[in-house]
């Protein structure tokens, strides 16, 4: 491990792996400088995983600094489709994927997702479900939401058919996440 990017933890704490991570920033450093144009996405980042190991790199520091890279990658890739089909052809983009929320967004309280299978861990309704009314009030009536709030978004557990099933939401979000980050 070459020059420290990030805090680490102390003592018996566990972090992201320091190699991994910077391997990761390396690389992404030399994407976004060089190219090639798409080698890497927002959703690339937002996605990558890193072990967790004793004496590792702090990982709220590590998933601020990808918040920023994330942010950074998708203004490079609308900039970049600005340039070849227009700031109209960005718009019917973003509209097009706001679109494909609406149909879940429309569902009832308490329904919008599917329940988790078993006896698996799931995510509070209610919770998920008022996330779905800021999403609702930040496309119909303009009202302020952004990429980071809908990241740091915390959902209690719900055990059994009570709950929302995790990685529907998750996806869900991270769908939300790019059409908010494309806006911004």
């Amino acid at each position: 491990m070459s020059d420290v990017m990030f805090r680490t933890v102390s003592g018996l704490r566990t972090g992201y792996d320091p190699d991994e991570v910077d391997d990761f920033f390396e690389h992404a450093r030399a994407v976004y400088e060089k190219g090639p144009a798409g080698a890497l996405s927002g959703r690339d980042v937002r996605t990558v995983a890193f072990d967790m190991v004793r004496r590792g790199y702090v990982t709220s520091a590590v998933d601020a600094a990808l918040d920023r890279l994330e942010a950074a990658f998708v203004a490079r890739s609308r900039a970049d489709f600005v340039a070849e089909h227009g700031q109209q052809a960005w718009m019917d983009r973003l509209a097009e994927q706001a679109r494909t929320l609406y149909g879940r967004l429309t569902r009832p309280d308490g329904e919008r997702f599917a329940p988790p299978h078993g006896r698996q861990p799931g995510y509070e309704p209610a919770d998920v479900d008022d996330i779905c009314h800021r999403l609702i009030a930040y496309f119909d009536k303009g009202q302020p939401l952004t990429a980071q709030e809908l990241r740091s978004a915390t959902f209690r557990r719900r055990n059994g058919r009570a709950g929302y099933a995790e990685a529907p939401v998750d996806a869900f979000l991270d769908r939300a996440v790019e059409v908010i980050l494309g806006a911004e």
